[in-house]
């Protein structure tokens, strides 16, 4: 659940389940001499033609890994040259906080390879300084997202490895143009832990009302074929049909009996389809990344 309000500092109040998934980009990191200037290189694996027309992703000093290392670096007062390789299975322009879960990766990272020096509240504190969504992944996997974001209270899993399916169409949207046509009058006046408590009752995860996110009218405005494909998608009997924060991916729970695979419905959607699962890592374990 998301929703939002303007604060003075020209930012949005959120109030947000975050849950992290077993879809994900891999980050491989070779550290270098501290001559060096730190690399990096992309691998596309998101199951497109290699022709494909994608979303540029940089790979200069102003994507968020590199600068993630590049404060790392500072904050420890030690030198880090790396090289890395960034193979992006992440949808991006996706409104599935991406980028920021690589930035988080590269923190953590960092930290290994330096023989960590910092402790995850540490981690979580720098992410906060390079975007709001990057604390997030310093949880559980599972967590309740105030302030701008960075505010995290870890949660035990909803449901650990329930299945889920995201659907991510050509069309991609920036998030700073959502929140620029957000209508803060027509946000929803729902309660927040309410919502929250009722998902986390059993049976919740597979209840429409439980699911609200203010960010979604304005970027069906401005995609309509967003609305198109969830009428679709509900209209076949998914018991819960969502965009994913600001877009453009919608997330589906709950396959209804006799159906065949989503991913089976990606030519007539024209959305790539990614099947995946919850996924969770140990709090207490500070060497132990998702999915190790």
């Amino acid at each position: 659940c998301a929703s939002s309000a303007g604060r003075e500092d020209g930012y949005h109040e959120l109030a947000s389940l975050f849950q992290a998934l077993e879809l994900g980009d891999t980050l491989r990191v070779w550290r270098l001499d501290e001559r060096a200037t730190s690399t990096m290189e992309l691998v596309w694996d998101d199951g497109a033609d290699a022709a494909a027309e994608r979303p540029e992703v940089p790979t200069d000093g102003s994507n968020l890994v590199l600068r993630a290392f590049e404060l790392f670096a500072r904050q420890v007062g030690m030198p880090l040259r790396v090289h890395v390789e960034l193979t992006k299975r992440i949808p991006v322009q996706a409104g599935m906080g991406g980028g920021s879960a690589d930035a988080a990766a590269a923190l953590f990272a960092a930290n290994r390879l330096c023989g960590y020096p910092a402790s995850m509240a540490d981690l979580r504190a720098w992410g906060a300084e390079l975007g709001s969504d990057i604390s997030f992944f310093f949880s559980t996997g599972t967590a309740y997202c105030t302030g701008r974001g960075e505010q995290i209270e870890s949660l035990p899993p909803l449901e650990p490895r329930r299945e889920i399916y995201v659907l991510k169409p050509a069309e991609g949207l920036s998030t700073a143009l959502v929140y620029r046509t957000l209508d803060l009058g027509a946000l929803s006046r729902l309660d927040p832990d309410a919502l929250l408590a009722g998902m986390r009752r059993a049976g919740g995860l597979l209840e429409p009302a439980n699911f609200v996110n203010d960010l979604e009218p304005p970027a069906l405005a401005a995609v309509p074929r967003l609305a198109d494909i969830q009428r679709t998608l509900r209209a076949r009997g998914w018991r819960v049909v969502m965009m994913s924060g600001s877009g453009t991916s919608i997330f589906c729970i709950g396959s209804p009996a006799g159906e065949p695979p989503l991913a089976g419905w990606s030519d007539e959607l024209r959305a790539a389809c990614f099947p995946t699962r919850f996924a969770s890592r140990a709090e207490d374990d500070e060497t132990v990344w998702y999915g190790e």
